[in-house]
């Protein structure tokens, strides 16, 4: 009975090593029946016909210039003329890779019919240096003589096949001139359709070897150059730079006037019954604040419509409108308190739209944080800077609140980087306080 057992367990185990066994040849066969005859192996033998009938307008004019110029020339049906035609042709075939439009089609063919990784990086446009042109005409070059050999292979020997694998089934008189029944010999002629098929899987294999192999050259051959990922990345930095400073105008422009319009409806709220002409000039001011907001919307959003070529309706506000920033901010109930020269139309127009933007963040943090406070505002003006100082007294609670900082503050710190400035900002003794340094003279 234990034997029995034993026996039983041992079977099992077999039989469980069979199953574990069965499925991995399974799966290696069928990986190599999709490497072979698999979608994307058909779509690189359609690339490789796509490069011998590129190949076949050069090849045919060298066959005309050897049969006019070269004695005893005989390119139709002498193999070793045939094979000279073709190296001949390959460097008439390859300047016209130099042609602007030949990159661009290239790498839509390959990225289409080859079967590249999704990692995988080509041009996009024409090549734009001698280097990228050079290696434009060498995988030209590449493609069309490995397509022309794939393709008069199986111009060739794809009919061969046929007729082997029909040899023992009919008439062998077409084969008594090819010499097939000497070439088997005493062997049967019956082997012939196994001959057929053999013939016709390395044809397959050949296929999908030359696949493979322009698959690999053509991210290295195809791929932009230095130079090109450079002003790609250049672009998309720009694109990016322009995608944030929208961002800062809609947020110092909309943000600033939700926190007065907050703050003024809530102060005519609170005195509607009690003083009508100071809620009529919260709502006035809710109005203009409202109208103004509205204007520089449709400012920035103008930059958004690409398809549109004219300019914003409305232009970009400077220093030369702070009265009218500060007069909505006091409409708030918040007193500003301004220290500033006389004039401040001198300044460069960059300097002077970003140093607004950059007041108006500023009110709307002590609107939006510290609430119904006074502020201080200090502009000091110099032939190589600009200096703004904001202060604003701030309790316990706002502290906690400001302490790390905001969007507000971080688009502050980014305009003033793109000037090449300086900004600090920082709580002492209850007083809030940011200082903006903006150079000048590198502006103008």
């Amino acid at each position: 009975m234990a034997q029995t057992h034993t026996g039983t367990r041992a079977s099992d185990l077999r039989c469980a090593d069979d199953r574990r066994i069965a499925p991995v040849t399974g799966a290696w066969w069928r990986r190599a029946v999709r490497t072979v005859v698999g979608r994307r192996t058909q779509l690189r033998w359609v690339h490789l016909v796509l490069g011998g009938a590129l190949l076949m307008p050069y090849y045919l004019l060298t066959t005309v210039v050897f049969a006019m110029l070269a004695h005893g020339a005989d390119p139709f049906t002498s193999l070793r003329w045939q094979l000279g035609t073709f190296a001949s042709a390959l460097p008439l075939a390859a300047p016209t890779a130099l042609l602007p439009l030949v990159r661009p089609l290239e790498a839509t063919a390959a990225r289409s019919l080859c079967g590249l990784p999704e990692s995988a990086e080509l041009a996009a446009g024409p090549a734009g240096s001698w280097d990228a042109r050079a290696r434009t005409a060498l995988w030209y070059a590449l493609h069309l003589a490995i397509g022309g050999l794939v393709s008069g292979l199986f111009l060739s020997l794809l009919p061969a096949s046929a007729l082997l694998v029909a040899l023992p089934f009919t008439d062998d008189s077409y084969a008594d001139g090819l010499g097939w029944p000497d070439a088997f010999g005493s062997t049967p002629t019956a082997l012939a359709p196994l001959a057929g098929v053999a013939l016709l899987a390395m044809l397959m294999g050949i296929a999908a070897a030359a696949g493979a192999l322009l698959a690999r050259c053509a991210p290295a051959l195809l791929g932009p150059a230095p130079a090109e990922r450079l002003a790609a990345a250049e672009r998309r930095a720009a694109r990016l730079a322009s995608r944030n400073r929208l961002a800062r105008e809609l947020h110092d422009s909309v943000g600033h006037a939700l926190s007065a319009v907050t703050l003024q409806a809530s102060a005519a709220r609170k005195v509607l019954d009690t003083d009508p002409d100071f809620a009529r000039e919260a709502l006035a001011a809710i109005e203009e604040t409202t109208r103004d907001a509205v204007g520089e919307l449709d400012s920035v959003l103008g930059l958004l419509r690409e398809e549109e070529a004219a300019p914003a309706t409305a232009p970009s506000p400077t220093l030369m409108d702070l009265d009218g920033l500060l007069a909505r901010t006091r409409a708030a109930g918040v007193a500003v308190e301004l220290t500033a020269p006389g004039t401040l139309d001198r300044l460069p127009p960059v300097v002077s739209r970003e140093a607004y933007r950059i007041v108006q963040e500023g009110l709307s943090n002590a609107l939006r944080h510290a609430g119904r406070v006074p502020v201080r505002l200090r502009i000091a003006e110099d032939p190589k800077k600009v200096e703004i100082t904001m202060e604003n007294p701030v309790d316990g609670t706002t502290r906690a609140r400001t302490a790390g900082g905001g969007r507000g503050l971080r688009g502050i710190a980014e305009r003033v980087t793109l000037l090449r400035g300086t900004c600090a900002w920082d709580t002492v003794d209850g007083v809030w306080r940011l200082t903006v340094r903006l150079p000048v003279e590198a502006s103008r």
